[in-house]
């Protein structure tokens, strides 16, 4: 032992204790573990615990070995008699003596417990120090037993094996109230799952008392335990999930696990689909998961499978454009597994159009029927099975002038299959990937008309029962200008909004109960009719757009390279305030369209902003000035009214006072628009004169991405492998974009194996690390959420992340986009 250590430790000499930190840490590093014997000896005294002095002169010590020891790196060398010394703390009193004063061996303690805690990830040192840190669990001192949970925390991330031994004490520690042990156990049911699924229902039970976090804690555990296919232990526990299911922060995470329960039991969760409706009713965003609940559990039976699909085909009709692939992937399996409810009709009303509110209600309408009957039937008159499903589609889409076009397809398409059924032989099946590019050009739907069409009529047929005939919280913009030569712009409209143009959808006429959309042609003859109406001349509106109508047009066709103007809006109250949920979409719709079948939503904290930006860009589609009786500016008004509370300005008191917001609004919606990444997604052709998703935009590069194997990006990236706080550790990893995939190596080399990838289809968004998250060591971090975890990674420079961004946005979308063009075509 270096001489002044026994010196001060023989002696006990405080006057010299301090000296020791005038020694080099090399100096003194052989002395260590005899130091920490001596020290030991000294702690175990009769008389310690009322010996001020002994405990100043070991508490410097054990500073300056602690500090000795990280310096040099030597905890494997000296880490025997360091846990030697800390376990003989257990055979003292280690309870708090006063308010705020510990007791002298618990001082020890807290220091030896410092030291070891950063060397966690050490196996020699964690085989010696987890066994001692369970047992300080039991001895009542709140503040170690908090460290110890945090130490054994760390230690089940590195090496879960050696507390497997222990979970008995744990699952005690847990059962007293040690709660954050909690996010210890489900690395420890890996191990030992018998002790924790014996308590499973002990310990689901408090969990309203407990934390957020420690909430999301045992949740993990109950998902690792749906994973491992223990539903015997799970279905105690089943009530409680549901209970529980209503709560916004963890509901995603309970239908997963929920998810995982029906693809091996769907029957056990048949009880509960009543609270499952209730849910998807309340909380639209997990209608995806709720879906494919309902369709496992219809998998079971015939009559399982009706009462599912009632509910499918009702959601189909209601919800947005994202969800419509989950959907319809749900009702085509069900209707495949039992053939007879909609019998071969299926496969043609898949086929027929891309509205899904017509295909939802001629699903409604077949369900309906009597399954029996209409299997027999098929059986008799096989060749009928063609035309009745096209003879209720156009009973479907019958019925206003507006349809006619629409029509003239159908009929089309009908004659063909028709033509074909006629012939000697079985029944062939076109499709309109089958017919020559002729045909297909005349059969080919809007699909974006047809489905604003189809939703403004079931909402007018909806409305009709409505109270007052109020006006829905939504409204639709469509591409209006059809590929067809005869086709003429209306008078009055700018050339450069041709392209950028979109129709206003009203959902409800504001003068009548019937529903009716809105053209360009129509509402140009409604304005030149309207012109010499007295009443216009007294409207403060008309006359305000009239003195400022080049200002508009200008205005917006400026504004129109720098934001985008949404399709559809619909507000939505959330109790506290007002949102619009907002959806854009790809003007040109190409062949590789990242957007041709869904649309981007965006949730803006300012519906008022973005009705004044759609006013604007309505007004800039016509000759003269709107007024307060256009079908446009009503459904714009009944809109702004569902945003602003009583005795706020009116629509057109705020349009008058405040002709174009201001320029600072409009750099905020830039911000946020860029927060979500959209313009990875989108940007402004010059060229086209309309916002275009990325691959419309650069076509050359489509044919590049859309190559099977070719990869989209490629390069090493930095995994954070743990989630605290206080630790960071990050991996180099070689990473693939491909396909539908993100494969990443074992190692740094793309010849490392593989380990499993990250399917694209599953992710749910990709985000910078955000501000208050974000600090010197991230600021080139991005984040993927999936359904079931998040990964964090880091690239090598700002630059290259905002690369790995796009890149990962644009595969992101076009996975989504294939998977939507499968589940609306299907053949």
């Amino acid at each position: 032992m270096h001489h002044l250590f026994g010196l001060v430790l023989a002696q006990k000499d405080l006057s010299r204790a301090g000296d020791l930190f005038s020694l080099e840490d090399a100096e003194i590093e052989g002395s260590l573990s005899e130091a920490l014997e001596q020290i030991r000896i000294i702690s175990s005294a009769a008389d310690y615990q009322t010996n001020d002095n002994d405990q100043a002169v070991v508490e410097i010590c054990i500073t300056r070995i602690t500090t000795a020891i990280r310096a040099t790196a030597s905890i494997e060398r000296h880490g025997r008699a360091l846990v030697a010394l800390w376990e003989s703390c257990l055979e003292h009193n280690l309870k708090p003596s006063g308010k705020d004063e510990d007791a002298p061996h618990a001082k020890i303690a807290s220091d030896i417990m410092s030291c070891i805690l950063q060397n966690y990830n050490r196996p020699p040192v964690m085989a010696l120090a987890v066994p001692v840190a369970v047992k300080f669990l039991q001895r009542g001192n709140k503040e170690l037993c908090r460290n110890m949970s945090s130490y054994l925390s760390l230690a089940a991330i590195a090496k879960a094996e050696l507390l497997a031994e222990h979970t008995e004490t744990i699952l005690r520690s847990v059962l007293q109230g040690n709660s954050m042990l909690l996010r210890v156990l489900p690395a420890l049911y890996e191990q030992r799952p018998g002790p924790i699924r014996a308590r499973l229902p002990d310990l689901v039970a408090p969990m309203a008392q407990l934390d957020p976090p420690e909430q999301l804690h045992l949740l993990r555990l109950l998902h690792t335990v749906a994973r491992n296919r223990e539903l015997g232990a799970l279905k105690e526990c089943l009530p409680f999930l549901f209970g529980h299911l209503r709560d916004p922060n963890h509901s995603e995470v309970i239908l997963n696990i929920l998810l995982e329960i029906s693809s091996y039991e769907p029957a056990a969760l048949a009880p509960f689909l009543p609270t499952l409706r209730e849910i998807g009713e309340s909380f639209p965003s997990l209608i995806g998961q709720t879906a494919k609940i309902f369709g496992a559990v219809g998998h079971l039976d015939e009559e399982r499978a009706r009462t599912s699909l009632l509910y499918l085909v009702n959601q189909l009709a209601s919800m947005e454009h994202s969800f419509h692939h989950i959907l319809l992937l749900e009702i085509k399996s069900l209707t495949d597994t039992f053939s007879s409810i909609l019998g071969s009709q299926s496969r043609d009303i898949y086929r027929m159009s891309n509205s899904f509110s017509a295909i939802a209600k001629l699903l409604v309408r077949q369900l309906d029927a009597d399954g029996a009957a209409t299997a027999a039937r098929m059986e008799n008159h096989p060749e009928a099975e063609c035309p009745a499903p096209l003879e209720d589609f156009k009973s479907v889409v019958n019925g206003s002038e507006e349809d006619e076009k629409l029509q003239v397809k159908i009929q089309a398409f009908e004659e063909k299959i028709n033509l074909d059924s006629s012939t000697s032989g079985s029944v062939r099946r076109y499709s309109l990937g089958q017919v020559s590019k002729e045909e297909r050009k005349d059969m080919r739907f809007n699909r974006s008309k047809s489905l604003a069409l189809h939703t403004l009529r079931m909402k007018g047929l909806s409305s009709e029962g409505g109270e007052n005939g109020e006006i829905p919280a939504g409204i639709s913009f469509s591409d209006i200008y059809l590929s067809q030569e005869h086709e003429k712009v209306p008078f009055g409209v700018h050339p450069e909004a041709v392209d950028v143009g979109n129709s206003l959808v009203s959902p409800q006429s504001a003068d009548g109960p019937q529903a009716a959309p809105l053209s360009l042609e129509k509402a140009v003859e409604e304005r030149a009719e309207a012109a010499t109406d007295p009443e216009e001349c007294q409207d403060k509106l008309y006359l305000h757009l009239k003195e400022n109508l080049g200002k508009v047009k200008e205005f917006v066709l400026e504004m129109g390279r720098r934001i985008p103007i949404p399709e559809q809006c619909v507000i939505e109250d959330t109790g506290q305030s007002c949102v619009a949920r907002l959806s854009f979409s790809c003007a040109l719709k190409g062949h590789y369209c990242l957007y041709s079948k869904s649309s981007f939503t965006l949730l803006s904290q300012q519906p008022p902003l973005w009705i004044h930006i759609m006013f604007l860009f309505q007004q800039s589609l016509f000759a003269e000035p709107l007024s307060t009786q256009s079908s446009s500016v009503q459904v714009l008004k009944a809109l702004w009214e569902k945003t602003q509370l009583k005795g706020m300005h009116s629509f057109e008191t705020a349009m008058i006072h405040s002709t174009f917001p201001q320029q600072k609004d409009l750099e905020n919606i830039q911000m946020q628009l860029e927060e979500v990444r959209f313009f990875d997604l989108f940007g402004y052709s010059e060229e086209a004169a309309a916002w275009q998703c990325f691959m419309c935009n650069n076509p050359e590069r489509a044919t590049g991405v859309n190559q099977d194997g070719q990869p989209l990006m490629e390069g090493k990236l930095k995994e954070k492998q743990v989630r605290w706080k206080f630790i960071k550790r990050w991996k180099t990893r070689y990473f693939t974009l491909a396909g539908n995939q993100l494969l990443f190596r074992k190692g740094k080399s793309k010849d490392d194996p593989d380990e499993c990838p990250i399917e694209l289809s599953k992710v749910q968004s990709v985000k910078v690390v955000g501000k208050k998250r974000r600090d010197r060591s991230l600021p080139r971090a991005f984040e993927i959420f999936t359904e079931s975890r998040s990964y964090v990674f880091k690239a090598k420079d700002e630059r290259n992340a905002e690369e790995w961004l796009q890149c990962l946005n644009v595969a992101v979308a076009q996975a989504r986009e294939r998977q939507s063009r499968e589940a609306t075509t299907y053949l």
